[in-house]
């Protein structure tokens, strides 16, 4: 048997998390159109009986602006170097740009062996396909080359089977059973996180954060409260919207996803609170969980 770790780098909104819940048939990661929608570290675990391998979304390696964003690219650049193999993802449906080289900058430099995985193959003619590949491999030597669709391919077994070849010999890293090693409460407050990016309008979404304040299991039920974190008060006003419709959007959506994370009926209680400039202070950042909250500082 072999086993190891795979890190899933790339430009924010390359299509990594889609591509970790599609390789382990779950949902771990959260998604959205909107970049920077992954904050910290999250692992996906795969296991048959030949293999396991642990892959890890990693924030999209971009240019910060704040604080927040400076913690989330020093997370990828620790993650990586600490893995077997690197899936380099990358948005075949637009060109190669800054952010591009950027990205593969930090990778080659590692002496891993990276994957160029061609995701939205989707939305490219078969001429555009092969122009992208072959303006990446004049660029670096890949050890392999995938060509997919993390939404819409049906089967990875040939990803799967070539990740097996470059892991070591081993035994399982973690139970045959376990599809993530999230901590609970995070990824509750993610999925809240997940429905307020895919609801919210453009200024919003980047200024929030969620909170799990308490969490209370009675009978065959779960009672959540939790706490959505905005930094403006006109974004609160958005977030609430008018006789709390977005907020009420927002919960309804995120419920039905943690009844199925946690396999009960969910009773969820929403609040919104103004917490100024939160993405430029640490003790801030730490505290909700993003940025490498979880590893050693």
């Amino acid at each position: 048997m072999r086993s190891g770790f795979v890190a899933l780098a790339g430009r924010p909104n390359a299509g990594k998390s889609t591509l970790i819940n599609s390789l382990v048939g779950e949902k771990v990661a959260i998604v959205s159109d909107k970049p920077q929608t992954t904050r910290s570290e999250i692992r996906g675990i795969y296991t048959d009986e030949d293999v396991q391998i642990v892959f890890t979304d990693i924030p999209g390696i971009h240019k910060p602006k704040v604080r927040l964003e400076t913690r989330m690219n020093r997370e990828a650049f620790d993650v990586i170097q600490g893995v077997d193999l690197i899936y380099l993802v990358t948005d075949g449906s637009v060109p190669f740009g800054k952010g591009d080289q950027f990205v593969l900058d930090a990778v080659k430099n590692t002496g891993l062996p990276v994957f160029l995985i061609l995701n939205k193959v989707d939305k490219m003619p078969q001429q555009k396909v092969m122009d992208h590949l072959l303006t990446w491999s004049s660029r670096f030597e890949f050890a392999e080359y995938f060509p997919l669709s993390a939404k819409f391919t049906r089967s990875f077994s040939d990803l799967i089977e070539t990740t097996e070849k470059y892991l070591p010999e081993g035994g399982l890293l973690y139970p045959e059973s376990m599809i993530s090693d999230g901590a609970e409460n995070f990824r509750i407050a993610e999925l809240i996180r997940e429905k307020v990016l895919l609801c919210t309008q453009e200024e919003v979404p980047h200024a929030t954060a969620v909170r799990i304040d308490n969490k209370e299991f009675r009978k065959d039920a779960c009672y959540i409260q939790a706490t959505i974190l905005v930094e403006k008060k006109g974004q609160k006003g958005i977030m609430i919207g008018k006789q709390g419709s977005m907020l009420k959007r927002i919960g309804t959506a995120a419920r039905a996803d943690i009844e199925k994370l946690l396999g009960r009926k969910v009773f969820l209680e929403l609040f919104v609170r103004v917490e100024d400039d939160w993405r430029m202070k640490d003790a801030r950042i730490s505290e909700y969980g993003y940025g490498g909250a979880f590893r050693n500082e």
